[in-house]
């Protein structure tokens, strides 16, 4: 069936992941540990792949479109990277078109020597810097907003690398998390509120960074802590490690969503396993959305987590009502017009056995623009489910994000354009519910929102944003809906 409608879009209506950074200094196979690191980080970009590497000497960069199995399971693939210091990146690109050009980490050659930066995150001011230095003489090689960062450290007037990196950091607006490789060493950074997430281990002598400490379990690295909001860590290759806070202080606002869903379940985030965060999450929403059922069926893989939570506050039986395939490849061939829309059906099935006859609570971790919801609700009532309740594991999407996550523009967002009931109506559900934004706060372990200043970037639920968004201003069909002044940072 083809679906038409403004919200209806064949490729689905997830979140994308933003990106995931890792990187290793002073380690034997720094290149290596670098490769296995973001194969563990896939679930954050799976567009392209990218790793630099530092011998001492030269810089030697390899970049690929794909998954990192595709670009670097080879062993010549690791030797051409040689050196005790590595970076590399997997990426689902949020600004710029995609393209080996963009793929990171980006490498230049300044007068101080090799640069080379993997960020994850969004400049959300990349626009007018740029325009900015295209008007002083620059001249950009990528469509990236992460090189508006290395023009902006090339043309600072401060002493040292350091400095100039500090001044161009000055300048930017949005969210970054950024490992920097340089010939003195290692610099990595989170932007002041902490929007992106980055985590700092230790593998016997090599100190290694991550998006996520899931990465530090593949490599055989210990998390040792988090790198704080705008706090910046050096690492010498004498193993000298130094951190210091340019920005002063601000009070952290990182993106709930990882919580919800962009972390893997066996990753430590903001102090808390993100598992027992979404178990907790699950459980709140029983308590706020109960209802009479037979059984509480998660829409995997992403729902899983918060369905058990459900089920286990609920008292209801916890089954696997829909089986998720494995093997549905980003390149999957499409001959027709019917395989083409049933897209849902390659990836998800139901266990028709299981749901015949039953009133069942669909768990999911969030609603985009509604279509695969309405497509799974429709292949549980052709597989014979008697009764079909949504329970969302996140308050209503409702604005899109700009820093770092693909989402639609709000035109297309169902919660920026219906409330609950009509959204219930459109996945034709019999009833729809999801967390509310105080729950999903007491589940992560925090007070009410609205208790005092907000603890995360939330902005995708209440339309807070926590920074300038200058590109954006007057820009787009999003601007007018904006809550304007945005909240500064402190």
């Amino acid at each position: 069936m083809k679906i038409s409608h403004p919200f209806y879009d064949e490729h689905g209506d997830k979140l994308r992941e933003e990106c995931g950074v890792f990187g290793a200094i002073n380690a034997t196979d720094a290149s290596a540990a670098t490769a296995l690191g973001l194969h563990a980080l896939q679930h954050r970009g799976q567009e392209a792949v990218g790793i630099v590497s530092f011998d001492g000497t030269t810089f030697t960069a390899r970049r690929g479109l794909g998954h990192v199995a595709e670009n670097f399971s080879a062993p010549e693939a690791i030797a051409e990277l040689p050196g005790s210091m590595a970076a590399g990146h997997v990426r689902y690109s949020t600004t710029g078109s995609g393209g080996l050009r963009n793929v990171q980490p980006l490498y230049a050659d300044l007068a101080s020597g090799g640069f080379a930066v993997a960020h994850n995150g969004n400049i959300s001011n990349a626009g007018t810097l740029r325009a900015e230095l295209v008007q002083k003489g620059a001249i950009f090689q990528s469509t990236s907003d992460t090189e508006v960062i290395i023009h902006l450290v090339a043309t600072s007037r401060y002493p040292t690398l350091r400095d100039r990196l500090v001044d161009a950091l000055r300048l930017v607006e949005g969210a970054y998390a950024l490992i920097v490789m340089t010939p003195q060493g290692m610099i990595a950074c989170r932007d002041p509120l902490g929007i992106r997430p980055l985590q700092m281990g230790r593998m016997g002598d090599a100190v290694v960074f991550a998006s996520e400490t899931v990465a530090f379990d593949v490599v055989g690295a210990e998390f040792e802590r988090q790198v704080e909001p705008g706090e910046m860590i050096e690492v010498d290759f004498d193993g000298n490690v130094t951190s210091f806070r340019p920005f002063g202080e601000n009070r952290s606002r990182p993106c709930i969503f990882e919580h919800v869903y962009f972390s893997r379940p066996d990753s430590i985030f903001d102090g808390r396993s993100v598992y027992e965060a979404r178990k907790a999450i699950g459980a709140q929403l029983a308590i706020e959305n109960p209802c009479e059922a037979d059984l509480v069926v998660p829409v995997p893989d992403s729902g899983v987590p918060a369905a058990i939570g459900y089920a286990q506050q609920s008292g209801l039986p916890f089954e696997l009502g829909i089986i998720r395939s494995h093997y549905v490849g980003r390149t999957f061939i499409q001959p027709s017009d019917t395989a083409r829309h049933s897209g849902v059906k390659r990836k998800h099935n139901a266990n028709r056995g299981l749901v015949e006859g039953k009133r069942i609570v669909l768990i999911d971790d969030s609603i985009v623009r509604g279509t695969t919801s309405l497509k799974i609700v429709e292949m549980m009532r052709d597989a014979g489910a008697k009764e079909i309740h949504f329970r969302v594991a996140s308050p209503p999407t409702a604005h899109s994000c700009y820093y770092g996550v693909d989402t639609p523009e709000r035109s297309k967002l169902l919660a920026a354009q219906m409330d609950v009931a009509p959204m219930r109506d459109f996945i034709k559900a019999d009833s729809l519910a999801f967390i509310s934004i105080d729950g999903l706060y007491k589940a992560v372990g925090q007070e009410p929102r609205n208790s005092g200043c907000p603890q995360f970037c939330d902005a995708c639920f209440t339309g807070d944003y926590p920074t300038p968004l200058t590109d954006l201003a007057g820009k787009s069909d999003d601007s007018a809906q904006l809550p304007f002044p945005v909240n500064k940072v402190a």
